[in-house]
């Protein structure tokens, strides 16, 4: 059996694939924004193409609702990611420093708080005591963010990307429904629109999947499943309201 050799970038003893490395909430950030954008964006317009559709066969009239969707869709997209993003960096922020102000105050204070969280996580007094004077040797800030507060500093996510890759990712997901919708003909345009989305759906929750190592199956069964319901009830929706406003 070959050995692992951590590269360069890798510290040792470390196996590939596994999140050591620094960043990682900042890429798990864009990550989630962009796939949580893209597959609101597609389920989102389709649903509202499709629910158009259903009622009119009028190309500019779903083209209209389509891309009111898309745009009012992207920026709520794009302002939501900011705000809760800023909301949390705020926080982080505000926790950073009263830790900063804590470990002025009463430093020995800290230290022995420092060591009764590592004995709580399974270590011997002394051995507590020595990894926690250790770590407070290295950079007593971070070993305490990162032990009491689950902080890692230099890891935060600016809102300003998780913004700008939400709104992008929510504007190309839209794009798909809308040309399914209105590149065919009349006859065809529903159909072949559900099985486009429901395509993509599946193809984006499975690379979600992939990319945070769970099940790539279960995600692209739960999202298809949930895409189907949601096209199905806005279809139905607009050719009852359409059969009765032409009535």
């Amino acid at each position: 059996m070959t050995n692992h050799q951590a590269s360069p970038t890798e510290p040792p003893n470390q196996h590939s694939g596994e999140p050591h490395r620094g960043g990682l909430a900042q890429r798990l950030n864009w990550l989630r924004a962009g796939v949580l954008g893209a597959n609101d964006g597609i389920i989102s317009v389709a649903a509202i193409v499709v629910g158009v559709a259903g009622a009119t066969s009028s190309s500019t009239q779903i083209l209209t609702a389509g891309v009111a969707g898309l745009v009012g869709g992207a920026v709520s997209m794009s302002l939501g990611e900011y705000v809760s993003v800023s909301s949390q960096r705020d926080s982080e922020n505000a926790l950073i420093a009263k830790e900063r102000l804590e470990l002025e105050a009463d430093p020995d204070a800290e230290l022995a708080e420092l060591t009764g969280l590592y004995e709580a996580q399974g270590l011997t007094p002394d051995t507590a005591r020595r990894v926690a004077e250790e770590m407070t040797a290295h950079d007593v800030l971070a070993a305490h963010l990162a032990t009491e507060l689950h902080i890692e500093q230099g890891d935060g996510v600016s809102p300003w990307h998780a913004a700008f890759a939400s709104g992008v990712s929510f504007t190309v997901g839209a794009v798909l429904p809308m040309a399914a919708i209105l590149l065919p003909t009349v006859s065809t345009r529903v159909p072949i629109t559900f099985a486009v989305v429901l395509v993509a759906l599946a193809l984006t929750g499975a690379l979600s999947a992939y990319i945070g190592g769970s099940s790539r199956w279960r995600a692209a069964t739960r999202i298809v499943v949930g895409g189907a319901l949601a096209l199905t009830a806005t279809f139905l929706i607009g050719a009852l309201l359409g059969a009765r406003v032409s009535g």
